[in-house]
């Protein structure tokens, strides 16, 4: 496709909230919902390869300079309002929600580290540009293949490597800034790391306040303050998205799953379940 047809079907990705809304390739110019006030349903990047772009993102004025890279964080209102003459960028958005049940907590609370500055960073150049755009290239093939079995699994697995790269970047930029996150973000980050690690073994909140010698109603206050969840909110959170893997992506029965999840008998594990996400095990499997 030449550019003035690739512009015309982003647009109309856009317009139509399609999960995955990509510039397939360099463009130099912006589709017009961009130009507009647009509300983004998913996460979207756009590298800046020549010239620059000015922008409001949640009502605030920004400028991309060659060789940065713009994330714009998810459900976030973004406006271009100017660009160079000599403009060339790749633009690639798309929804969490198809691969939210199989990403860890880790990823899925990165965005609140992007607040722990006291000036959120939007663009910036990474020194990963070009890992980018390759994951950004091998997606975009995908899109030529439709709803074809195989490549459905691949595009997800595409998505979910490409996710974990930028929660990559967002890690290295904080350490990298580390003077400008305070102790309790700090401490939140190392809580969402003990739980990855340990949520099949320990749910009590006692376990992961004695490995960050804490008291349990202080680290959960600390963590309801900085991510909007408890302690045992978070761990909960580990547990229901596994076993939502396990039930999706392989064929274990409901009674090796809850065994693998220390649960004492399915039956437990079918009523927590149920709680936790309105629906049984088998209902869930069902609905793929």
């Amino acid at each position: 496709m030449n550019e003035e047809d690739r512009l015309q079907r982003l647009e109309q990705a856009l317009q139509a909230n399609q999960l995955i809304c990509s510039s397939e390739g360099i463009l130099t110019a912006f589709p017009a919902s961009l130009r507009r006030s647009y509300r983004l349903c998913g996460l979207c990047l756009m590298l800046c390869r020549r010239g620059s772009f000015d922008f409001r993102l949640n009502g605030r004025d920004f400028t991309a300079h060659e060789g940065q890279t713009l994330f714009v964080p998810e459900n976030a209102t973004i406006k271009v309002t100017a660009h160079t003459d000599d403009l060339a960028v790749v633009i690639f958005a798309y929804h969490i929600e198809p691969i939210r049940d199989i990403m860890g907590n880790l990823a899925l609370s990165m965005y609140p580290y992007t607040e722990l500055s006291a000036e959120t960073c939007y663009v910036w150049h990474t020194g990963e540009e070009e890992e980018l755009l390759r994951y950004i290239a091998l997606l975009d093939n995908t899109l030529m293949h439709g709803q074809e079995l195989f490549n459905t699994f691949e595009q997800k697995l595409l998505l979910i490597g490409l996710t974990y790269r930028l929660c990559g970047i967002y890690s290295r930029k904080l350490v990298n800034r580390r003077d400008a996150v305070s102790h309790k973000d700090e401490t939140f980050i190392r809580l969402v790391a003990l739980i990855e690690q340990n949520f099949r073994n320990e749910r009590g909140v006692e376990f992961y306040a004695d490995k960050l010698c804490l008291s349990p109603k202080y680290l959960s206050n600390l963590s309801k303050a900085v991510s909007g969840y408890t302690v045992q909110e978070l761990v909960f959170k580990a547990i229901v998205r596994e076993a939502i893997s396990l039930l999706k992506n392989t064929q274990k029965s409901v009674l090796e799953i809850s065994e693998e999840l220390n649960f004492p008998n399915p039956s437990y594990f079918g009523t927590f379940f149920r709680k936790q996400t309105g629906m049984s095990p088998l209902q869930m499997r069902r609905n793929g």
